[in-house]
C-alpha cells in the first residue's frame, strides 16, 4: 500500500500538472470505485482544483465550491498520467479518469480484489469525517508522539501502522524505522524507556523525510511510476534472507495475515528470531 513518503510524490507531482486546472471531464470505468452518490461525481466537471492535501494514505483534490475527490489507493491502486494529447491507455484495470486541459490522471488497480475507492464530498466538515484521526509523524514533538503510541499497550510494529495513532505509516516504513531505531516490532510501548523512545521518534522523523525527499525530488523531473512497497535501498523490508545492511546478519521475515514483517535479529531482537504464532498474537492483542 502507498504509504506517506509515497502520497508526498504523488501529491508533489499532481500540484505541478493539476493545481490550477479546471476538470473538464470524469469517467468511472468501474462503478464500484465510487462509495459516495451526493454529490454526484458529475458535479466536479467545470470547477477549478484549488489545494491537493493528503489525509492518511489517502489524496483529497480541492476544487472551488468546496467540492472534493478524496482517493484512497490501498494495497494495488495507482495513479497514471498521460499528457494533453497522448493516448489515455485505458484498460480492464482502469477505476476511473479524471480529464484536464494539461492531461488526463487515471485511477488503476491491479487483481481482482478491488479495494481502491474514491469518495466525492463538499465542504471540510465531510473531508475531516474521513480522517481517521492518527497524529501527523513529521508535525509532532517527542511528547505527544510518545502519548499517542503509548495510550495504549500495542506491540510498536502494531501502533506504527495504526491510522487511528499515527498517519501514513504502513508495513515498510514502519519496518524501516525499526530497524533504525534498533527495536524489537514485538516490543511493547509501554515497556519502553525514554531512551528506546527517543531512538524511535529519531528514527520515525529520519526516515520518512529521507524517502519523502527521494521521492518528490524524482516526482519534479516525471510523474512517480513503479510505486511498491518494496523498494532499492531499503534496509530490511521486502529483504528476506538478505544481509543486514548494518551488520550482515539474513533479515527475517514473519507473515500474518495479509501483511509481512521484517526485521534483522541481530540489530533489533538481540539475535532471537521471533516466532510467527507469537508475533502474530502480539500485532492482533497489541
Amino acid at each position: 500500500m502507498p504509504e506517506l513518503p509515497d502520497i508526498a510524490a504523488y501529491i508533489a507531482a499532481l500540484e505541478e500538472r493539476i493545481a490550477g486546472q479546471t476538470l473538464t471531464g470524469v469517467t468511472i470505468a468501474k462503478p464500484f470505485v465510487l462509495r459516495t452518490a451526493e454529490p454526484p461525481v458529475t458535479a466536479l466537471a467545470g470547477h477549478t482544483v484549488r489545494e491537493i492535501r493528503r489525509i492518511g494514505k489517502r489524496i483529497a483534490i480541492g476544487f472551488d465550491d468546496d467540492l472534493w475527490i478524496v482517493v484512497h489507493l490501498m494495497i494495488a491502486g495507482r495513479l497514471q498520467w498521460r499528457p494533453a494529447g497522448a493516448n489515455a491507455g485505458v484498460n480492464r484495470s482502469t477505476l476511473a479518469s479524471f480529464t484536464f486541459a494539461s492531461g488526463t490522471l487515471i485511477l488503476t488497480e491491479a487483481g481482482a480484489k478491488r479495494r481502491a475507492s474514491i469518495h466525492v464530498v463538499r465542504g471540510e466538515a465531510a473531508v475531516a469525517a474521513i480522517d481517521p484521526g492518527g497524529i501527523e509523524p513529521l508535525d509532532t514533538d517527542l511528547e505527544t508522539f510518545r502519548a499517542a503510541l503509548s495510550a495504549e499497550n500495542h506491540t510498536i510494529k502494531r501502533a506504527l501502522t495504526d491510522p487511528r495513532v499515527i498517519s501514513g505509516i504502513g508495513n515498510a516504513y514502519s519496518d524501516e524505522i525499526l530497524h533504525a531505531a534498533k527495536l524489537s516490532p514485538a516490543a511493547l510501548t509501554q515497556k519502553l524507556d525514554d531512551a528506546q523512545w527517543k531512538r524511535l521518534y529519531d528514527a520515525t522523523q529520519t526516515t520518512l523525510r529521507l524517502w519523502i525527499d527521494r521521492f518528490t525530488a524524482e516526482a519534479a523531473t516525471k510523474f512517480p511510476t513503479g510505486v511498491t512497497a518494496f523498494r532499492e535501498g531499503m534496509a530490511v523490508h521486502g529483504r528476506f534472507r538478505k544481509p543486514c545492511p548494518v551488520c550482515g546478519t539474513p533479515v527475517q521475515r514473519i507473515r500474518y495475515a495479509d501483511n509481512e514483517t521484517n526485521y534483522c535479529p541481530q540489530c533489533q531482537t538481540g539475535g532471537k528470531i521471533l516466532a510467527d504464532r507469537a508475533l502474530s498474537r502480539l500485532l492482533k492483542r497489541g
